[in-house]
């Protein structure tokens, strides 16, 4: 599906300035790199053993050159190094005069840990001195040696923060984190549960932090007042997502089906108060990816479908795709290729499809890293002539994305999307 990204740390964003102020909401983007500004690749890490590929190409490609920052830097998170203070104070500063309203959020990113950041005191009190709530969208805590920096965010205005644990076990943590001081991370995080909205991740690898690990993990995060835990499914081979040219991370490593995770995930959150959720399978409080299958009413206000088209997808969201736009009269195919995540399908995805099988007609998941003058070439190389065009970014949420979200909201997402999609297959299908 469209939203369906893999997820190992964070999401791969599309481009973005580098400060952002919607909404009186404002995003500070502290740069860094990767396994670099981070201590360290964590031993599960997409971007561990990422090698030099060429530009994939993408929605955001001029039309006559393959290649752009976001499908050439962006995919591999291939940065610089953190900004220094400086910089970021100026950036901040010259936002704040062209934004009128007050502020309700200020959001910390960047390419490498916040945890990390050199001057990362000097940050906190600087953007705390602003008044509006701090949330800090990716952590691995790798860079909390001292438990009085859980006080100094609080103090600042902390309110909500996403922190990666994979396990509430120190060894564990050292060994797959490389965590340098793997107590002092977890006592920041217990102080930063008992005081702020935390949302713990973890990716899950059987056989190492799964089973009875996972279990106290759980059990953990809920005595010190956890909001949620995101479950993430390892990846380790091309078809789960790994584009870069670095499978498999692990030698070896079994990885959990869709099937497996979903059921793991689902007991999980059945046995536990705080949310529990997984990528990409799914969020059960919500019901998503693709709540709208059990809401036919709302499937009935979608427009009706009166053109055909072939609609590409990834294999876990082709068939929940398939059964909406069924409901609204499609009578075409939405093919699912073996590129498990539809956000990371490439052109050596579209090549293994049999053009004669497909309508004229080609519609494509808006994130997906092809450049569309070769997906035309490749899509038509039967002699026939199609027209391949790009579908909505987003369709759904995944369960990074429905964690902060209503139902209500989630659902709104979907009907948007679905619709746009809809419009597509209507304005450019035969």
């Amino acid at each position: 599906m469209w939203e369906f990204r893999l997820s190992i740390c964070k999401h791969i964003k599309p481009p973005a300035t580098e400060i952002i102020a919607e909404m009186a909401q404002l995003t500070v983007d502290i740069g860094g790199r990767a396994g670099v500004d981070c201590r360290g690749f964590c031993e599960y890490c997409y971007f561990k053993h990422v090698k030099k590929v060429q530009a994939f190409g993408c929605r955001y490609c001029l039309p006559f050159k393959k290649g752009c920052d976001y499908c050439t830097k962006g995919v591999k998170e291939q940065y610089s190094g953190f900004k220094d203070l400086k910089s970021i104070a100026d950036e901040v500063l010259a936002t704040l005069q062209a934004t009128r309203d007050d502020l309700t959020k200020v959001t910390i990113s960047g390419g490498g840990d916040p945890s990390c950041y050199p001057h990362f005191s000097d940050l906190i009190d600087l953007l705390g001195s602003m008044g509006a709530p701090l949330h800090i969208g990716y952590t691995s805590g790798k860079g909390f040696d001292d438990v009085n920096v859980a006080k100094l965010l609080i103090d600042n205005g902390l309110s909500e923060l996403s922190y990666t644990v994979f396990a509430t076990d120190p060894k564990l943590r050292k060994r797959y984190m490389h965590d340098p001081s793997p107590d002092v991370s977890l006592k920041v995080l217990e102080q930063l549960c008992e005081n702020t909205d935390v949302y713990a991740a973890a990716v899950v690898i059987p056989g190492i932090n799964d089973g009875n690990v996972l279990e106290r993990t759980c059990v953990w995060l809920e005595d010190r007042g956890a909001k949620g835990l995101i479950l993430m499914r390892f990846a380790n081979a091309t078809e789960q997502g790994l584009i870069l040219g670095n499978s498999p991370i692990l030698k070896n490593q079994r990885v959990h089906t869709v099937e497996e995770f979903q059921d793991l995930v689902t007991d999980l959150n059945d046995r536990f108060r705080m949310k529990i959720s997984g990528t990409p399978l799914w969020d059960p409080e919500i019901g998503s990816p693709f709540a709208l299958l059990s809401e036919p009413d709302l499937i009935a206000k979608l427009p009706r479908i009166q053109r055909r088209a072939t609609v590409i997808s990834g294999k876990v969201a082709a068939p929940f795709i398939q059964k909406v736009l069924k409901s609204c009269g499609f009578n075409s195919d939405v093919i699912a290729l073996e590129k498990e995540i539809a956000c990371l399908i490439t052109i050596e995805d579209l090549k293994t499809l049999d053009p004669a099988t497909l309508d004229s007609t080609i519609i494509l998941p808006g994130r997906a890293f092809v450049y569309i003058r070769e997906a035309q070439e490749v899509l038509s190389s039967d002699g026939t002539e199609r027209n391949v065009v790009w579908g909505p970014e987003v369709l759904t949420a995944d369960a990074e994305t429905s964690m902060g979200m209503t139902r209500d909201q989630v659902l709104a997402m979907e009907m948007n999307g679905f619709a746009d999609l809809i419009r597509t297959i209507n304005m450019y299908g035969t």
